[in-house]
């Protein structure tokens, strides 16, 4: 060996060590960014209490530190399946060909029926794999991690495409559990948040539905107020209350919130083959995954769209079910959470309550007005009556005394005039005693408590004029179409007269029956878009041979009139 070559070899092996250190610092380094970025995330995810926003930055997180193109975060709901699915690295043309998110089949339900974390060199290639929908980018690489809370899963996370082409490895997996477990600890702060926030709301809102039931507020508008607060508590797309038609099996929809919701106001839902009947009768909750499909779901049919998670929940206790709640998403919404089930369910026996106390407080002030009635009819009958009796019999008296025809005539007149108010002020007097109407089974008891069910409806009370023995004249199978005129009448009236005034005129003979509803509202509409409920009017007087006709009023507003034989 030379002189000139004698000092190569120790400058070789120099640079060896020294490419060797290099590569030690680039891995430690690389360490060090990768430790640097996992508690960038973890204190990213947990620096919010917004659970739809820690569970975004949760995926955002997962992807960016093991590099991958796609994430998703998938929490599981009832039988093991994804209630939500929430996804990162796809645009929204993507997610459109791609259409609904997977619900738990294939590698995503191996991870909830076995949660370990799961490494995969090429995803299609497993037993499990379930396939891609059409229009799905291509995935190879996979890793899959659970969340879990408090030892249990509340979800997993799932990284596909790996950038660069290689597979997920252990470090890649060790990060991502690190981050799952500091994901747990963010979420369940976040659900406490949130539970926390949904409580005081729910009390805030349980105040003030018993201080506007209390305060005399009209009932209708109070139940309106219920279910618009409802809808915001849940996050719901529709939410219908349905409440019992007085003497009948039925049900009505008294109020809605959501789209479309006055297409069903107002409808009425028949016997238990419904599922609003079916809550009615049963007093249990019912709940649903796919509304719209079940045959029983009227009012989803009735709105128009396609509703998906939705829970029916009775107020009131089983053996006093007070009417039904409906709340309900779209399809392409996410289930309604167990939690929301809970508060609302919460809610609607409060609910309840407050409408049992302030049903006791209207009785209470109805015996008042009762007993008020009581003393005017004995006031009316002990005083008014005998003396234009009085003045009567001596009108008739003095007519032996008039000579001249024209003062005859007059007098005559005058005493005619007598008679009539008297029955008029008898009739009266029969209306303001007629307290027995909730136990009466004649016609004329029945109609007044009709009355007293549309007096809520309308903001004011109606006026009942009966004439004729009605309750001796009329037959049973007559009398139940009159109620059902009345009822359908009066509802039309207050849902779209707008009147302030509505008087109701019963009236019968040996040969017919004929019933007038008249209000001052806005009259009959220019075009006629809904007939069914005058078409069944008309339907039931033409079944008895008799006739029906609606119109505008002599004096403005509308009258009903309807007719049928007796024979």
């Amino acid at each position: 060996m030379t002189s000139d070559q004698q000092p190569a070899l120790p400058r070789m092996r120099l640079d060896e060590l020294l490419d060797e250190l290099q590569a030690h610092v680039e891995v430690v380094r690389a360490t060090r960014d990768r430790v640097s970025g996992l508690l960038e995330a973890v204190l990213s995810v947990g620096s919010d209490l917004d659970l739809e926003t820690v569970l975004r930055r949760i995926v955002e997180s997962a992807a960016t530190l093991v590099d991958a193109e796609y994430g998703a975060l998938g929490v599981i709901g009832d039988e093991e399946q994804l209630a939500r699915f929430l996804t990162v690295g796809l645009d929204p043309e993507t997610s459109r060909r791609i259409g609904p998110y997977p619900t738990g089949r294939g590698i995503l339900g191996l991870i909830i029926r076995d949660p370990h974390p799961l490494r995969l060199h090429d995803l299609s290639q497993h037993e499990d794999s379930f396939g891609f929908p059409d229009g799905h980018p291509p995935m190879n690489t996979f890793m899959g991690v659970p969340i879990r809370i408090r030892n249990t899963v509340f979800g997993n996370l799932y990284l596909t495409e790996k950038r660069g082409g290689v597979d997920f490895d252990e470090d890649d997996e060790a990060v991502l559990r690190t981050l799952a477990a500091a994901a747990g600890v963010a979420i369940d702060n976040a659900r406490l948040f949130d539970d926390v926030r949904r409580r005081e709301r729910w009390l805030a809102a349980s105040s003030e539905l018993t201080r506007s039931l209390l305060s005399g507020d009209a009932p209708t508008d109070v139940l309106q107020s219920f279910t618009a607060t409802i809808r915001d508590m849940a996050d719901a797309d529709l939410v219908t209350l349905a409440v019992p038609v007085p003497g009948t099996g039925d049900l009505v929809v008294e109020a809605a919130e959501g789209p479309f919701a006055e297409r069903i106001r107002g409808l009425v839902l028949t016997g238990e083959s419904t599922l609003m009947g079916k809550v009615f009768s049963s007093g249990e909750t019912i709940t649903s995954t796919e509304l719209s499909h079940d045959p029983g779901a009227v009012v989803a049919h009735a709105v128009g769209l396609d509703l998906g998670s939705a829970f029916l929940v009775p107020l009131g206790t089983p053996e006093r079910v007070r009417g039904v709640l409906q709340i309900a998403n779209r399809v392409d919404r996410p289930q309604l959470a167990e939690a929301v089930v809970r508060m609302i369910t919460g809610f609607a026996d409060h609910a309840a309550l407050a409408l049992e106390i302030a049903e006791r407080r209207r009785d209470a002030e109805l015996l008042t007005v009762f007993q008020d009635r009581d003393r005017i009819a004995r006031d009316l009958h002990d005083l008014a009556i005998q003396r234009l009796f009085a003045t009567g019999m001596t009108l008739q008296s003095a007519t032996r005394f008039i000579d001249h025809p024209e003062a005859l005539e007059r007098v005559e007149s005058a005493v005619d005039a007598l008679d009539d108010t008297i029955k008029v002020i008898r009739s009266t007097i029969f209306s303001l005693k007629a307290q027995g109407r909730d136990t009466g089974t004649g016609l004329r008891a029945r109609c007044l408590r009709e009355m007293d069910a549309a007096t809520e409806m309308l903001g004011f009370a109606p006026m009942l004029r009966v004439d004729g023995l009605v309750d001796t004249l009329v037959p049973d199978p007559i009398a139940v179409h009159v109620i059902a005129v009345l009822r359908e009448a009066l509802a039309n009236a207050a849902r779209h007269a707008h009147a302030s005034r509505v008087e109701t005129h019963v009236e019968t003979n040996d040969e017919r029956l004929r019933v007038r509803i008249l209000d001052d509202g806005v009259g009959p509409p220019a075009t006629t878009t809904r007939e069914s409920g005058l078409g069944n009017l008309r339907e039931r007087a033409e079944s008895l041979g008799g006739s029906c006709s609606f119109g505008p009023g002599s004096n403005g507003g509308a009258i009903l009139e309807w007719c049928v034989p007796l024979a």
